[in-house]
């Protein structure tokens, strides 16, 4: 960027600058001894080109919705769409859930993202004895295709697009929501939507699986090949760094676990004798945001780049659409406080900028109480009236790739590409993203990580207003919203009443059907579409795959 020249003359000029700081420090020492960025990196007192040494527009930077993608997948970014306002949302029973949607649609949001109970997300039905006590209380309880209808019920289904946070049974909860379009009078072809569909990280940070590694890679697998031609529009996976941020990793880990699992998927659809270019471009990503927004926006365009890299040079893509990493961004729910809950709104601001600044494609806004409970309506509108805000008045959307040539956001987007891709390497000696998992290697970077970040608020290195400094006396919170006790006995009375109407012989059908294709090479889509439009519970269609591939157990050598 800067000739040789050039750079030397710069590097006088620093040192002048450093020798004046010098004296200004022997009066007035600054307020710490080192300056370290939300992930503990230390952050320089100044950039210059010095630390760009090498840096090249066109291989670094380019054009934005041009390779390597470092400043966005669109070439008009946000001056021709603006991002999707994707509210998290889901709780209780399908009645309740419908109504909070209605709600969300009335209020502006632009698309629907669906949050499942715990027995859900795990594939049991409400009536099971490991759901007792579980049922509505993190999101919605769905146990058949008879719930589905009622969490769509007046929402056309080829008018919004539609975000599953589902994994272990994800291939169920598609198979419902296709069969619920087909009842709209909606073909699989016009669906639009993303399950989350990411068995790695449960593995590495969230513990909601049920299969063992290689059949849970088979389903993902089997979901990409059907959707490429029977669900085009779909995202068949958002692979998720949001959770591996939230177990305590740091901004370059997040990136480096988040491709290494993607590098996973991507391998084993091609081992599975799919093309790269026929299921990469449905392959979407998923960010945490968190506080420090000069880091927050280099880590996104490090993301990108990189995975724009590797889909050229490493699995020979040719489709541009393959290289582009698209993103949805969540705020970070770690980050929120029970103390003084009304501080997290400005935390919600400055993340959801972060978010924007770094191009993310969608987002949902946290609520200033979910540090407590489950948002209430009218947190849930200040959480989507703050992206609103940012849209609309802030001016951030206006242009595209702001920090662009900035000395210290090349420097750190370089910064977190570099480590990520260390990670990325050492992971490849053990074997992938599936051995380092079993090893327990991911799982202890991330411990040590999260065990450094909480030492430094525990001795007070690290401040968390309201939390550790700045704290005041406060009353117990109130009007915080609580699930009825009552949706699990009445969850478990649907199950019981859609099972002495449906046609029970045709579910037995169906469910033996997929058993026996359990035990071949075949895709299991289409079995499970079967299972769900004959109302199979979850329950049943998850135990036929339990009973054929059994559970995963964790083996970790740390």
């Amino acid at each position: 960027m800067f000739k040789d020249e050039k750079l030397d003359k710069i590097g006088q000029s620093f040192e002048k600058f450093q020798a004046g700081v010098n004296k200004t420090l022997e009066k007035r020492p600054e307020r710490k001894d080192i300056f370290e960025s939300g992930s503990g990196e230390v952050v320089n007192r100044l950039y210059t080109p010095l630390d760009i040494k090498g840096f090249d527009y066109e291989e670094d930077l380019g054009m934005p919705g041009s390779y390597p993608f470092t400043r966005g997948v669109q070439n008009t970014m946000y001056r021709g769409k603006l991002w999707t306002m994707r509210m998290y949302a889901g709780f209780a029973t399908a009645e309740e859930s419908n109504k909070r949607y209605k709600y969300l649609i009335e209020q502006g949001s632009m698309g629907l993202s669906v949050a499942f109970d715990l027995p859900t997300q795990i594939g049991y039905d409400s009536d099971h004895a490991l759901s007792e006590g579980e049922v509505g209380k993190v999101g919605v309880a769905i146990d058949s295709l008879a719930d589905m209808e009622k969490l769509f019920d007046g929402i056309p289904l080829d008018k919004v697009s539609t975000s599953m946070t589902i994994n272990a049974p994800a291939s169920v909860l598609l198979a419902m929501y296709i069969a619920v379009a087909e009842k709209q009078g909606v073909s699989a072809d016009k669906l639009r939507g993303t399950i989350q569909n990411d068995i790695l990280k449960e593995y590495i940070a969230r513990g909601t699986y049920i299969f063992p590694t290689e059949p849970s890679m088979r389903l993902i697998t089997n979901i990409f090949e059907y959707c490429s031609k029977e669900v085009p529009l779909w995202n068949t996976i958002s692979i998720s760094g949001y959770h591996i941020r939230e177990a305590g990793s740091t901004a370059a880990q997040e990136v480096g676990f988040t491709i290494a699992d993607g590098i996973a998927y991507v391998n084993a659809a091609i081992e599975a004798g799919l093309d790269v270019d026929t299921f990469a471009p449905r392959l979407s990503f998923f960010f945490n945001a968190h506080n420090d927004i000069l880091e927050e926006v280099a880590k996104y365009r490090a993301a990108r780049r990189l995975w724009a890299r590797i889909m050229k040079d490493r699995f020979g893509a040719k489709n541009e659409k393959s290289m582009k990493l698209k993103f949805h961004t969540q705020t970070g729910g770690s980050t929120l406080t029970a103390q003084q809950p009304e501080n997290n709104i400005v935390r919600v601001a400055i993340q959801t900028l972060a978010a924007v600044l770094g191009g993310t494609q969608s987002l949902h806004t946290n609520s200033k109480d979910e540090a407590l409970a489950l948002p209430t309506e009218d947190s849930v509108r200040v959480a989507l009236r703050t992206q609103q805000i940012v849209a609309y008045e802030s001016g951030a959307a206006d242009t595209i790739d702001p920090f662009a040539g900035s000395y210290f956001m090349e420097a750190k987007t370089k910064d977190i590409e570099e480590k990520a891709m260390e990670y990325i390497k050492k992971i490849d000696e053990i074997g992938g993203a599936p051995r380092a998992i079993d090893a327990g290697y991911i799982q202890q970077e991330i411990m040590d990580a999260a065990y450094n970040y909480q030492k430094d608020i525990e001795t007070g290195k690290r401040i968390i207003v309201g939390m550790n400094k700045f704290q005041i006396e406060e009353e117990a919170p109130k009007g915080l919203l609580r699930v009825d006790p009552s949706v699990g006995e009445k969850q478990k009375g649907q199950i019981a009443d859609l099972k002495s109407k449906r046609d029970n012989a045709k579910v037995e059908e169906t469910l033996e059907a997929l058993r026996k294709a359990c035990s071949t090479d075949e895709n299991l889509m289409p079995y499970i579409l079967d299972a769900v439009r004959a109302y199979g519970t979850l329950g049943e269609i998850c135990g036929v795959m339990r009973e054929v591939f059994g559970e995963y157990q964790q083996s970790v050598q740390l």
